[in-house]
């Protein structure tokens, strides 16, 4: 079955109402170099961090300029999962795999030449559409099909972002078969704010067309 996160809460109330739905994973953006309404303080994601349910994965999503930094980031959050952007080469992100006592998972563009090198050093692949930067959120499908031949080209679990919402997260699965699904804006009534009636379609839908 597709496993599910949902990423970009910021509220409490979210962050139970994912956990309510079925989500596997949720993610707290913290540490990113770009202005985004999901952003939180090293203190506030760890306080929403802490009160994740047993059995629900927790994930400091960040783009550090340096290994040091995301080390840094992560002992403040102590997330389970430390989701990276941005532009760190391969072989920092296996350093940081090292250096924290969590699995990391990497954000990679689709079109990316190096979506193999960092299968290598990373525990898991996000595919999103990214931007100048490297990082995602841009609310933006990709290639699918593209998305596919990726995860029969790499051993490690693919995670697909981008542009999903519960009206074509259904046909994401069907094409790609990741490993899991990641949703942010798609399930939203505003920045930052879940709909808790879009993330439980989110989830059901992910969940049948996977089975």
């Amino acid at each position: 079955m597709t496993r599910v996160k949902i990423c970009g809460l910021t509220r409490g109330a979210d962050r139970d109402a994912a956990v309510s739905a079925g989500a596997d994973a949720l993610g707290f953006i913290s540490g990113v170099p770009v202005e985004t309404p999901r952003e939180l303080g090293a203190r506030e994601a760890a306080g929403l961090v802490a009160e994740v349910e047993p059995f629900v994965t927790s994930v400091l999503v960040t783009g550090p300029d340096s290994v040091q930094e995301a080390v840094v980031r992560q002992e403040q959050v102590d997330a389970d999962v430390v989701q990276v952007h941005g532009d760190l080469p391969p072989a920092s992100i296996g350093g940081l795999g090292e250096r924290v006592d969590a699995s990391v998972i990497v954000a990679v563009d689709v079109g990316s030449e190096r979506v193999g090198a960092y299968a290598a050093a990373a525990d898991a692949l996000l595919l999103d559409s990214t931007t100048e930067t490297g990082m995602g959120g841009t609310g933006e499908t990709h290639d699918w099909e593209r998305s596919r031949e990726v995860v029969e080209s790499v051993d490690s679990p693919v995670v697909l972002a981008g542009g999903l919402t519960p009206a074509n997260v259904g046909a994401a699965v069907e094409t790609v078969a990741p490993f899991a699904v990641d949703v942010s804006s798609g399930v939203e009534t505003t920045p930052g704010q879940k709909d808790h009636d879009a993330v439980r379609a989110f989830v059901a839908r992910a969940a049948g067309a996977g089975a």
